[in-house]
């Protein structure tokens, strides 16, 4: 036994001068997830705000221009004013506007009878982006509609029967200020801890597998356990860095709150760590080349990551066959995790079995690695 510790010590001292002295490692691990999240936390954003959009006054009276008000108080609206359809439509062909709102020319005699129409365009190339513009032009519109109502209501006349007024108290759960940054941050924890688990330590034991220098251990007394311990402590104190540097990161930097215990978050990231460090071997050992075992960690860890793991859309809205993939991802459940950590609290039930599926990944996948890693150069 402590012939196992002296060697494992000796070794991952080893790994860690390694890692200190190739300076690519330390950009793929710290550089690059601190630039990630500049990026995804600043320059990327679900909301919509200050979408332009044509307004065409074809009835210029002031009940027109009153029912229009709702788009001028709007922080998600940006109203343009035009005179003609025909510049609407060109402004839309080039882009420059994402929607269209006409008002007809007989606007205010048709509201007088109660059966006013205002049309309404909305550029779909983008169809999440034309629903939101679409449930916000809609709903400022409406807020003239209820204006009226009362003015009418309050105008009737004591003969009249009473006219009751609805109001609808909003609150948002799990998201109070309501931004696609509280959505976005924490799933970086998810990419990062995959990045620098998966990518990088693939990246790193293919490089050895080129350049020949684990042939040099083979001939040592060094057991295979031993020089996969030896490769996952130093990627595992990287990992745990990027965590660290989301979680200031989400703290100082974007406001977002962590409504869980921080002890379930580090630990639940840790679990999730091992399993793509195990990953990164197994993807390293089976391939034995730098450039094929990036572009398979690339495709098999990091995109999936992001495109299938809840991340980016939600996979109850995805095809049967993409959502049974993402459900095989264990970045889905650290996703799902993570957010509910973060937004929502410590939700036990959901903690404990996804805790124990990451565990279940990390020990099949460990089992994986040594199974591939031999002492032979066949």
């Amino acid at each position: 036994m402590n012939g196992f510790w002296s060697r494992l010590v000796s070794l991952t001292r080893k790994e860690f001068r390694q890692l200190l002295r190739d300076r690519s490692n330390l950009v793929i691990g710290i550089l690059l997830p601190m630039v990630l999240i500049l990026i995804f936390g600043y320059g990327m954003s679900l909301d919509v705000k200050n979408a332009p959009v044509a307004v065409v006054m074809e009835d210029a009276s002031p009940t027109a221009h009153e029912a229009i008000a709702g788009l001028q108080l709007s922080p998600a609206i940006a109203p343009v004013l035009l005179g003609s359809m025909h510049d609407a439509e060109e402004l839309m062909r080039e882009r420059k506007v994402d929607g269209i709102v006409r008002i007809p020319s007989d606007f205010s005699r048709a509201l007088a009878a109660g059966n006013a129409r205002v049309q309404l365009i909305v550029h779909g190339a983008d169809a999440g982006r034309a629903t939101i513009i679409q449930a916000y032009v809609s709903g400022a519109l409406a807020q003239a509609a209820v204006r009226q109502a009362d003015r009418l209501g309050s105008t009737s006349g004591a003969d009249a029967p009473p006219v009751g007024s609805v109001t609808v108290e909003q609150r948002m759960w799990f998201n109070a200020a309501n931004t696609s940054t509280w959505y976005l941050v924490p799933g970086l924890i998810v990419l990062i801890m995959t990045l620098v688990g998966a990518f990088l330590t693939a990246l790193v034991m293919a490089r050895e597998w080129e350049r020949g220098t684990l042939e040099a251990l083979f001939v040592t007394p060094v057991r295979p356990v031993e020089i996969l311990l030896a490769k996952i402590i130093p990627y595992f104190g990287v990992g745990m860095l990027g965590l660290a540097l989301c979680l200031l990161a989400a703290r100082f930097l974007f406001a977002v709150p962590m409504y869980g215990s921080l002890f379930v978050v580090v630990f639940s990231s840790m679990l999730y760590l091992i399993v793509a460090v195990s990953l990164g071997l197994v993807i390293s050992s089976v391939t034995r080349n730098q450039f094929l075992a990036s572009q398979v960690a690339l495709i098999a860890t990091f995109m999936p990551s992001m495109m299938l793991s809840g991340f980016l859309f939600d996979l109850r809205n995805v095809p049967t066959a993409v959502r049974v993939i993402g459900h095989a991802l264990p970045a889905t459940y650290f996703m799902d995790l993570i957010k509910t950590l973060f937004l929502a609290g410590d939700v036990w039930p959901l903690i404990w079995r996804n805790c124990l599926i990451l565990l279940a990944y990390a020990v099949g996948l460990l089992i994986v690695a040594r199974a591939v890693t031999r002492k032979s150069l066949d």
